[in-house]
């Protein structure tokens, strides 16, 4: 099944557009449910391939898992059978979808044992998982990678607590060791933990069920073990590299548009480095409006140098919307040099853009260089295949911008993060086409 956009670009849009619940956060939170038998309440969960997958798998773990409403459900891990982690279907199951790592934290903690195949998701270079498994490590658990059937297994009696320095900041795998850490006996410290709003509202979540952590929201983080864990409601952030998405694409389509209920307190740098393109917006309640701008001017240095926008870990930039920053500087007024520091492979969806006409420089794997041309040459449509998440979207960004007819191929990888963006664009006067 390989879909593709049809896509008419040149067209301005105009209208209110309210972000989806958080992917990234959406993922580790319905993996802490694992951590309970009772009974949790989750909103605001986006409808995405990658989310559902999951929710799909945890139904094969035994979780029961119920839909009160559009976006809400409830899950209760009362009943959890291991023995599916054996099964054929499981390695199927799991490898096809990345966030399935994030199972292991919570049923080690809590059954002491896990196991995981190698896990599959984007192409954006190497994604380690040391990070996840020297944590569990830490902790007293046993690893083994077994190279014939290409799984992954920890186990361990009962986790006791440790210090720690993460090898990198990673998202996911602080989320796993937290999970696993709560249930451990005695005190843990992770240090160089990351800090992203999803992992402050999973450890929040987690407090609430019983847990005690602190230096929430720092990169210290001190957790105390607690015997058990109780059940709770929670709702999803907004998914904050949608809103940037779309502060992007008002601005290169020459739109008027309303970014509704953004919970802009957790938006970090993300409105500040799009306002240092040129990008005009206003903070209306918690809704950014974003007027119609004809042109838009990048920012230097104040010296006059060369603006540089890089990724960081948080609060620092984050490197998903870096994809959607270069895309929109080509039709900007002015140059900037894009650093992804994170990922090697990120930015190879860039020759893609330059065949539209834009002006890149790629200077290595991790840099490229913009020279906005003020809309005097807009894009041209082409014929496209989207290498992974972000860059699908920042594609289709310039779809949509571009004069004539785009087509974008392998649209699962905008689906596995983006909730039908086909038909909430196309309610703002968008032309795109699911063929």
């Amino acid at each position: 099944m390989n879909n593709s956009f049809e896509i008419t670009g040149g067209r301005e849009l105009r209208g209110e557009i309210t972000p989806q619940g958080a992917k990234n956060e959406a993922l580790q939170i319905i993996c802490a449910v694992l951590l309970t038998p009772d009974k949790v309440t989750i909103s605001n969960i986006p409808d995405i391939r990658d989310v559902n997958k999951l929710i799909e798998l945890l139904q094969s773990l035994g979780v029961k898992v119920q839909k009160t409403r559009e976006g809400e459900y409830t899950f209760q891990a009362s009943d959890v059978n291991l023995d599916y982690l054996n099964s054929p279907d499981f390695k199927k199951q799991a490898g096809s979808l990345r966030g399935s790592i994030m199972i292991v934290g919570p049923l080690l903690a809590r059954f002491g044992k896990a196991r995981i195949p190698r896990p599959g998701g984007d192409k954006i270079g190497r994604r380690r998982l040391d990070t996840h498994f020297i944590g569990f490590q830490s902790l007293g658990a046993i690893f083994d990678f077994n190279d014939q059937d290409n799984f992954y297994t920890v186990s361990a009696k009962r986790l006791k607590g440790a210090n720690m320095l993460l090898d990198e900041a990673s998202v996911t795998g602080t989320a796993n060791i937290v999970m696993a850490a709560v249930l451990a006996e005695g005190i843990t410290t992770i240090y160089n933990a990351a800090c992203e709003p999803y992992i402050q509202q999973l450890c929040k979540m987690l407090n609430r069920m019983g847990a005690k952590i602190s230096g929430i929201s720092s990169n210290l983080l001190t957790i105390e073990g607690v015997e058990k864990l109780k059940g709770t409601t929670h709702r999803m952030l907004p998914d904050m590299i949608e809103i940037g998405s779309f502060i992007g694409l008002a601005a290169m389509t020459k739109s008027e548009l309303t970014i509704k209920d953004v919970s802009y307190e957790h938006l970090g740098v993300i409105p500040d480095v799009f306002k240092r393109l040129g990008i005009k917006m206003e903070l209306k309640g918690d809704d950014i409006y974003i007027p119609k701008q004809e042109n838009y001017e990048i920012d230097t240095f104040i010296d006059g140098s060369i603006l540089t926008i890089a990724d960081a870990i948080w609060p620092g930039f984050t490197p998903d919307l870096l994809s959607v920053v270069l895309v929109t500087a080509t039709q900007a007024n002015g140059t900037v040099l894009i650093h992804q520091k994170m990922f090697e492979s990120r930015l190879f969806f860039v020759d893609k853009i330059i065949d539209m006409g834009a002006q890149i420089i790629l200077c290595d794997p991790h840099r490229a260089t913009v020279i906005g041309l003020n809309r005097k040459f807009p894009l041209r449509a082409i014929q496209m295949t989207s290498p992974d998440i972000r860059a699908g979207v920042a594609l289709l960004i310039a779809a949509l911008s571009a004069k004539g007819k785009s087509t974008i191929h392998n649209i699962e990888q905008i689906d596995r993060g983006y909730q039908r963006i086909d038909e909430r664009l196309n309610k703002l006067g968008a032309q795109i086409v699911r063929i």
